[in-house]
């Protein structure tokens, strides 16, 4: 990619794009503008522009990107019930995408002629954010250091001595070299100590949420609005998606809300370990879910939860900008029509309960539902040929001499 004259590396100010701004200007001299996409990683930002020109870049573009990637990244995942393998919340996954969409919007504002980033030959990133690039800029030129042959720093230690060479003050030591991805909806963990699935993390390490063990004695409650599946208020309070998400990820995170430790499936095939913390997203597909409870007909819910693995695989993949991911989300939108109501949420101890739930529009009719006397809203003697309706091919099936005998 010798013929780039200016390159707009997607930064962070972490271990890897810290070191590729100086590589990239050493090694193709070229002009560097360093994007920070601001999706809620709090004091990061500031540290991370300071960097960005002390280490040579030519320009520091920041984008307040919070508020959109919680309203059409975020809220749209929740929606879908969009956990990849029963566990992840999506976290890193479903921020790529808003991120290298205002990478695109960087190249073109400035002129550039080709985009970096940070992300390693053996991780989902790289796909995450060429996929989403390709897509938005067919013709995009794209510089990758992790796989261009040029790139010799192929280890984390010959990363922090390149860093050491050259005075780039970076997040992580030989102690404890884990690589860390935060966002207004999780942090997450990889790498150095964490790559022993044995070894369980450091209690230091956390940052967002307290120990379980160490969470206050008293639970605390807490009321979520949602308005056609979106949550809208806390507590009575209605909030711009980017602050509703803050205030839950604080109380998530005073009662040890929100941390998963798994080992998942990386779309190059590989297995990797990784820790994560999730507080607010935690109590919304939690709260979401109960709102769908009494609001969501049953056929359409079970629709939507075998289209889930699905989206979630979509997302992982990097396949927002997918015409499937389009055609499966406007079912999630119609789905969600009717998800209008509160969930009353009980944290405690790392826990997250349902213990209430209510909806102007609910299907939930107590009257019919009630173990006393119904007034006649339900008449029990319709279930004996419900049953033997149902039975029939079991029945045929049996008197067929097919049935195997337990």
């Amino acid at each position: 990619m010798a013929n780039a004259r200016k390159v707009v590396l997607a930064y962070s100010g972490g271990l890897d794009t810290s070191i590729i701004l100086k590589w990239l200007q050493e090694t193709y001299n070229v002009d560097v503008v360093a994007y920070i996409a601001d999706v809620g990683q709090g004091e990061e930002t500031g540290p991370a522009i300071e960097k960005a020109k002390n280490t040579g870049a030519c320009e520091v573009i920041v984008k307040d990107l919070k508020r959109e990637f919680v309203r059409d990244f975020v809220f749209p995942a929740l929606r879908a019930n969009a956990i990849y393998e029963g566990t992840y919340l999506l976290g890193t996954s479903v921020a790529r995408p808003i991120i290298a969409k205002g990478q695109i919007e960087v190249l073109r504002e400035t002129g550039a002629d080709a985009v970096s980033h940070g992300a390693t030959g053996k991780g989902n990133d790289q796909v995450r954010f060429e996929m989403t690039c390709m897509a938005l800029e067919p013709a995009v030129k794209l510089i990758i250091p992790w796989r261009d042959p040029n790139w010799n720093l192929t280890t984390r230690e010959k990363m922090m001595d390149f860093a050491e060479k050259h005075g780039i003050p970076i997040p992580v030591t030989k102690k404890k070299p884990y690589s860390m991805d935060r966002n207004l909806l999780h942090i997450s963990y990889e790498g150095g100590v964490l790559e022993d699935p044995w070894h369980e993390p450091e209690a230091d390490m956390f940052l967002t949420t307290v120990d379980p063990c160490q969470a206050p004695d008293e639970p605390t409650y807490v009321e979520i609005d949602f308005e056609q599946g979106t949550p809208v208020a806390v507590d009575g309070e209605r909030l711009e998606p980017e602050a509703l998400l803050a205030r839950l990820n604080e109380l998530g995170g005073a009662n040890g809300v929100g941390r998963v430790d798994l080992v998942e499936n990386r779309f190059v095939g590989m297995k990797s370990r990784g820790v994560y913390e999730t507080p607010g997203g935690t109590i919304l597909y939690a709260a979401h879910r109960a709102v769908e409870s009494i609001t969501m007909d049953r056929e359409v819910m079970l629709q939507r939860d075998q289209l889930s693995p699905k989206i979630a695989q979509l997302i992982y993949n990097g396949f927002w900008y997918a015409p499937e991911m389009e055609a499966l989300m406007a079912f999630i939108d119609r789905s969600q029509e009717n998800v209008t109501g509160t969930a009353r949420m009980k944290l405690y101890k790392g826990h997250c309960m349902t213990v209430g739930r209510k909806a102007e529009k609910t299907l939930y009719d107590a009257q019919i539902s009630t173990f006393d006397e119904d007034e006649g809203a339900y008449d029990q003697m319709d279930a004996t040929g419900f049953i033997r309706l149902n039975a029939l091919r079991l029945r045929v099936r049996n008197k067929a001499g097919l049935f195997r005998q337990p």
